[in-house]
């Protein structure tokens, strides 16, 4: 059979609607549902249930005993107060604070070879110390680890990591 002879019995609008019946047909495929079997996890923060920010006097009094050992003295915490008040990024402020209370000759911070003697019983201090708690074992192992790879890290930078973090500034 030849194509001359052959008739074609179907108009334009008919051709047109049947490419559009197989292209709606041809594109319209059954989607394939996935079952993953994920067994049920509860997801909870750690047992670290602060979530009372610390006061611009508290902040300052207790970063300062943290590091020094005693309390404020009354004519400092007050110009210390005036100034945290003044500046309107708080966090630049406290990370300034604390920079400049650890290079004081007079900070009462354990020495690197003291660190680095007993590593376990430095981060579990830091901790209790800070956090006013016991590190996980995640923490502890993490810290630890850190320590024991990088010797630059010193008692001054674990400090200043620990007290400028979230957990610190709420109670």
């Amino acid at each position: 059979m030849n194509m001359q002879g052959f008739k074609f019995i179907f108009n334009r609008n008919q051709i047109l609607a049947l490419m559009f019946l197989l292209i709606v047909t041809a594109s319209c495929k059954k989607e394939t549902e996935y079952i993953y079997e994920v067994n049920p996890v509860s997801a909870r923060k750690d047992q670290i249930n602060k979530g009372i920010p610390k006061s611009t006097v508290e902040f300052i009094s207790i970063a300062y005993s943290d590091l020094f050992g005693e309390t404020i003295p009354q004519n400092s915490l007050g110009k210390l107060t005036l100034l945290y008040l003044a500046f309107g990024d708080k966090h630049l402020i406290e990370d300034m604070l604390i920079k400049n209370m650890l290079n004081s000759p007079s900070v009462s911070l354990p020495s690197n070879q003291n660190m680095r003697n007993d590593i376990p019983l430095f981060v579990n201090n830091a901790y209790l110390k800070l956090y006013n708690r016991e590190p996980n074992e995640l923490e502890a192992y993490t810290l630890g680890q850190s320590i024991s790879d990088d010797t630059d890290l010193t008692p001054e930078l674990i400090y200043y990591s620990m007290m400028t973090s979230d957990e610190y500034r709420y109670y």
